[in-house]
């Protein structure tokens, strides 16, 4: 299964709970599917919604990704709330922040730090994700955590040094 760098780690650890081999793609339908391609996989999608069926198509389609959904309920013979629970979704912040510029964000030594401090702290109950945006002068911030309040406290952390930093 292809996901992207940006989908929840909850789905990450249901995928390896129900033996489903996992790679995470850059952001975009394109890498996804190249990914899927190079992969060998035949199911990829973004957290956005769009999801590929290469059985049936080699781009997002929701009518296709629905008939699949309800394939799965009726062959599993359980309603849609009852599979959604296969996943525990991770508590997610993500902050968008205008930057000037966008050096590699190795090239900036409080930023790595704070981003180090938080991964640490974190340990395996989340994880950090700090990326440009590919299309606009934007810095993506996304923490995943064991809660709301820790998620949030922490991407702010880091979304505050990108502010200072290259804002």
């Amino acid at each position: 299964v292809v996901s992207t760098v940006m989908s929840n780690l909850g789905f990450k650890l249901a995928c390896n709970k129900y033996g489903f081999q996992h790679h995470a793609s850059n952001v975009g339908d394109r890498y996804v599917l190249a990914d899927m391609l190079r992969l060998g996989s035949i199911i990829g999608g973004e957290d956005a919604g769009h999801m590929i069926f290469l059985e049936h198509h080699k781009t997002g389609d929701g009518i296709i990704a629905a008939m699949q959904l309800i394939a799965a309920m009726l062959k599993e013979g359980k309603p849609l709330s009852e599979l959604a629970r296969l996943m525990d979704i991770f508590p997610q912040k993500l902050i968008n922040i205008d930057v000037k510029s966008k050096p590699e964000i190795s090239d900036i030594p409080r930023l790595t730090e704070v981003i180090s401090q938080v991964e640490h702290e974190l340990g395996d109950n989340g994880r950090v994700l700090v990326r440009y945006s590919g299309t606009q002068n934007m810095c993506r911030v996304m923490v995943e955590g064991p809660s709301e309040d820790i998620t949030d406290r922490y991407c702010r952390m880091i979304a505050d040094v990108v502010k200072v930093e290259i804002g």
